[in-house]
């Protein structure tokens, strides 16, 4: 299991098909960088992407600095036996496995046979299993898929209505004991404040990270996760009255300050030990 405070804010896309972007991706400031078998390689083109893929292992120097992740092809596709097979040749080079269009234990088992494994929830069978796929052997951390699972629903790609199938997936990684899940992409790859303004909704809601598709939406999601400068001093303000009360009951700005309260505090204080 991932611990909280160091599990990674951002994963990096970059399409298994470009592998001059590999060490680009690398040595961009992500927190965790994703190779990608699926929506970014068309299907003539499967095997070229792990054949690149497949070769860059071999040279692959940075493991246990940046975590690398692969997301493969669906369980119910062609390509499936075959991206398994690959990430398991990676060996260590590999951190785990994101399976697209997650839906049934059985098939997180089978990604499972190869690496840890990180379900992308993205349709109304993934989100009616998502306590189970939680729960899962070697499941790592749930991620989300916003844009596929509005269209599964045929529901607006909009905040209120996916709003409910969000929080699902922070209940279910509290009760599995995994980090606080992904949010999906912002696709708008030249709006900082977009990112900011949508990775800042995710963390309200629970979320501890969010897919990126461009190196330049790294920053504004990291900033995004780091508390402001008010958090950061209420939270001084709230550890320190309660370190002179000395365990006695107070207030701070009208508020009673009893446990939960300062372990708040001191989870802001300690959320900045992340650099941006």
């Amino acid at each position: 299991m991932t611990h909280a405070m160091n599990a990674p804010r951002s994963y990096l896309f970059v399409p298994a098909t470009r592998p001059e972007r590999f060490a680009k991706a690398i040595v961009s400031g992500a927190d965790a960088v994703i190779v990608d078998l699926e929506d970014a390689v068309p299907a003539s083109d499967k095997a070229a992407g792990r054949a690149a893929l497949r070769q860059w292992f071999g040279s692959f120097a940075s493991a246990g600095k940046v975590p690398l992740y692969v997301r493969i092809n669906a369980a119910d596709s062609e390509w499936f036996r075959d991206d398994l097979a690959l990430c398991a040749e990676a060996g260590g080079a590999l951190a785990g496995i994101v399976l697209p269009k997650a839906e049934k234990v059985e098939d997180v088992a089978r990604a499972a046979s190869s690496a840890a494994v990180l379900p992308l929830i993205e349709s109304a069978r993934g989100i009616a299993a998502v306590q189970a796929l939680a729960g899962a052997p070697r499941v790592q951390r749930l991620l989300f898929g916003a844009i596929d699972f509005a269209l599964d629903l045929g529901i607006a790609e909009e905040r209120e209505p996916l709003l409910p199938y969000r929080s699902q997936l922070v209940l279910a990684s509290k009760l599995a004991g995994l980090p606080p899940p992904v949010d999906g992409v912002t696709t708008a790859t030249g709006d900082d404040a977009l990112v900011a303004a949508d990775t800042q909704y995710a963390r309200r809601l629970g979320y501890g990270a969010k897919l990126c598709i461009h190196p330049n939406q790294v920053v504004p999601v990291h900033e995004a996760f780091a508390p402001d400068a008010a958090e950061v001093a209420w939270a001084q303000r709230v550890l320190a009255a309660a370190a002179a009360a000395n365990g006695a009951a107070i207030a701070l700005d009208g508020r009673m300050i009893d446990r939960p309260v300062i372990l708040a505090a001191q989870r802001i204080i300690a959320s900045q030990t992340q650099p941006i």
